[in-house]
């Protein structure tokens, strides 16, 4: 199976490559515009992309950044945006319940507990989900309890139907705004859905509440993991079947290694370089056809399937 390198560019934008596709997710880079700078994208930059997917959740300032339309080509660039952003920004515009299909990825609109809507997208080999805004937005601390209950039944409501999807990544916020239990809405999610992978989002720039999350709820059903600088990424993949048979013999040992280390399985990586990545997912597919045709007795490094 082909890997995804996931990359944080700022806020609530991530872009995932996978194969010679681009998906770019709410992208924000606040005052970070310069072409090179950690997390900025430029047109340049998705080139070697046969197909590039660009999501707007809802139009939101912090989500919805105009700068997105300097990378339209009718060819190879679509831009899926929530209902709510006004008419005269082109793009697919889908309500929560809407189906659309670009080749064989599928993208699925959820409902939101703010504007727009949170996407659900289906590639071959994995499933992604980013929330948008969807969150439980009460602020416990100064909210009444017709409030807090009012943002409950709201927030309950729209993860119901998320709840029977089998979901590989998931991009949900933990907000430190809402004070404490700033994070009620992301536990919720991560108990009912169990994504394998969640990346906390929207933390206001306080890294240290993103890789607070991580820390305290990453299990061994889900991986958490924090990427806090712009143009920080990781890669996401099965490994060849060689190879998880060989980390399966030995999984009580990563297991009892795993709980000792307490470092992120982090690849640094502070820029955003599409050409780079391209060619990094590449020599992984060679690496791992590589191992298949000799076995896993010539893998100097195991892996735990997700992880590298």
């Amino acid at each position: 199976m082909a890997q995804m390198q996931i990359a944080y560019l700022n806020h609530s934008g991530f872009s995932v490559v996978y194969e010679r596709t681009c998906l770019v997710f709410d992208y924000y880079p606040a005052a970070e515009r310069k072409a090179g700078a950690p997390g900025v994208i430029t047109s340049e930059d998705l080139a070697p992309f046969d197909r590039v997917l660009v999501f707007v959740s809802h139009s939101h300032e912090d989500h919805f950044d105009l700068s997105i339309y300097e990378w339209q080509d009718d060819a190879r660039v679509h831009y899926i945006l929530g209902d709510d952003v006004p008419a005269r920004w082109p793009g697919e515009r889908m309500k929560p319940g809407d189906e659309k299909t670009f080749g064989d990825i599928s993208v699925r609109a959820f409902d939101s507990t703010d504007l727009g809507v949170s996407f659900l997208v289906k590639l071959p080999e994995y499933t992604i989900f980013h929330a948008g805004d969807l969150n439980l937005w009460h602020w416990r601390d100064v909210s009444t309890v017709r409030e807090i209950a009012q943002a409950e039944d709201a927030f309950y409501a729209a993860m119901k139907p998320l709840e029977k999807e089998k979901i590989d990544v998931a991009f949900f916020p933990v907000d430190p705004r809402q004070g404490s239990l700033y994070d009620a809405g992301a536990l919720y999610f991560l108990m009912s859905v169990k994504p394998r992978l969640m990346i906390p989002m929207h933390f206001q720039g306080r890294a240290d509440v993103a890789t607070d999350f991580a820390r305290k709820n990453r299990s061994r059903r889900t991986n958490i993991v924090a990427l806090t600088r712009r143009g920080e990424s990781i890669f996401f993949g099965d490994a060849p079947e060689a190879i998880q048979e060989d980390a399966a013999q030995d999984e009580a040992q990563e297991d009892a290694q795993a709980e000792r280390e307490e470092a992120s399985p982090v690849v640094p990586n502070l820029t955003f370089d599409a050409a780079a990545a391209v060619r990094s997912l590449a020599e992984k597919a060679e690496q791992e056809e590589r191992t298949e045709e000799t076995g896993a007795a010539d893998v100097g490094e195991k892996t735990d399937g997700i992880f590298s």
